[in-house]
């Protein structure tokens, strides 16, 4: 049977079009009730005071460097072995980019990252790659350590003391480590709900926050507000109250804010998302069993302390190169299915090597990049597609080694 297995299509059901036409019906499609229920299931949900939705996981990162006051000077730190949004955020707001390279599986490698700090590192990205979630602990002891360097220059900097740690969780909505969520780890936590996402809106993201000492979170919402909306003192929404139509602008700001129909998107998956975590669980499940004896690693999603939110699948062809990789992922679309690679290290693209950076100064991110694939994880995979990929890839890899034999 000829299989056409696509890589990562959204799982929408009646119940997401239900939600998305009662908005429509609703005269309400921009920013609205709809979209203040979602900030709070969200927040219930990883047990955060607040939550603010934009129309992307970029902007809840960049406005949140901004609100921290990060500018030209002062130094963000993330991972090599990411997709550009963790780094260009930092230079959007004028900051230097520093990139960590990698270790024991795609977490940045963490004894550089103490090495890499300075008294101008203002914030620290870690990325949540496949949905399983960084060691924050490991991190925090980092910063802590690092405290005596840190100074800050705004009253939010000021309120943390130390350099602040926000995350990069695109990937790890619904993931865990030591029994807490993504979301309640870092000192800010950045989701997205993009269409390929676990929970999508299609086009989304949000920022959670922990309490900090000191910072009113109403305001910190506010302010937020204030950033995604042009810098208005009123919503939309507010200014629907008889009389209230008269506004300032505080600041010449951004326009990032979530719609009313992308809620209500987000409100169904959110219903749902117990399933579709479990589901993705299956999944993996079932590709572990049909790969273990093939000549792959294999990514790890749950361990002692950790469950992943199952983002990606991800495997690495052992002790192959780059051609071999790039061959493979030829192969396995001529047999219908869609794979990918996650990721090409920063310091590849052209943007980054024109900021100075090499690819032989990241030798674990290339050396991670060069054989790994991305195999189909998403809710509408049937298990006779993945054994179909299984029995397809095992067979590639033999056949690929037979003519290797022959030479």
């Amino acid at each position: 049977m000829k299989y056409n297995i696509p890589f990562s299509p959204p799982d929408i059901t009646d119940v997401e079009i239900e939600e998305v036409t009662e908005a429509l019906k609703s005269g309400w499609i921009t920013t609205g009730p709809r979209t203040k229920l979602l900030e709070k299931t969200i927040a219930d949900y990883c047990k955060v005071s607040k939550c603010v939705c934009f129309n992307s996981a970029t902007a809840a990162m960049e406005l949140t460097l901004r609100l921290l006051g990060v500018r030209q000077g002062d130094e963000v730190i993330t991972s090599a072995y990411t997709y550009t949004a963790s780094a260009s955020v930092g230079l959007h707001v004028g900051a230097t980019i520093k990139l960590c390279d990698i270790k024991d599986g795609y977490e940045m490698d963490y004894d550089k990252l103490e090495e890499m700090i300075t008294e101008n590192t203002k914030v620290i990205i870690p990325v949540d790659i496949a949905g399983v979630v960084c060691d924050y602990k490991r991190i925090f002891e980092i910063v802590e350590k690092k405290k005596r360097l840190f100074h800050g220059q705004t009253d939010l900097q000021e309120a943390f003391g130390r350099i602040v740690v926000m995350a990069d969780a695109a990937h790890s909505f619904g993931g865990e480590r030591d029994g807490i969520k993504s979301g309640n780890l870092a000192d800010f936590t950045a989701f997205s709900f993009h269409a390929v996402k676990n929970l999508t809106t299609a086009e989304g993201g949000a920022v959670v926050w922990r309490d900090i000492i000191g910072v009113d979170n109403d305001k910190l919402y506010q302010d937020y507000m204030l950033l995604s909306l042009h810098g208005q003192s009123k919503d939309a929404l507010s200014k629907t109250q008889l009389g209230a139509w008269e506004y300032d602008i505080i600041s010449p700001s951004y326009k990032c804010n979530m719609t009313d129909i992308t809620a209500a998107m987000g409100l169904a998956q959110m219903k749902r998302y117990d399933d579709i975590l479990k589901r993705r669980i299956e999944i993996i499940e079932l590709y572990n069993k049909y790969l273990s004896d093939a000549p792959v690693e294999i990514l790890s999603h749950q361990g002692e302390n950790f469950k992943s939110s199952c983002h990606l699948y991800m495997i690495r062809l052992t002790g192959k190169d780059e051609a071999y990789r790039n061959d493979m992922m030829i192969k396995l679309a001529e047999n219908g299915i869609a794979a990918n690679v996650h990721y090409k290290p920063l310091p590849m693209h052209t943007a980054y090597k024109y900021l100075g950076f090499e690819i032989k100064n990241f030798p674990v991110s290339y050396e991670t990049y060069q054989n790994e694939i991305t195999l189909p994880l998403h809710t509408l995979l049937k298990d006779d597609e993945i054994k179909y990929i299984t029995d397809t890839l095992k067979m590639l890899l033999e056949k690929k080694q037979e003519v290797l034999s022959r030479r």
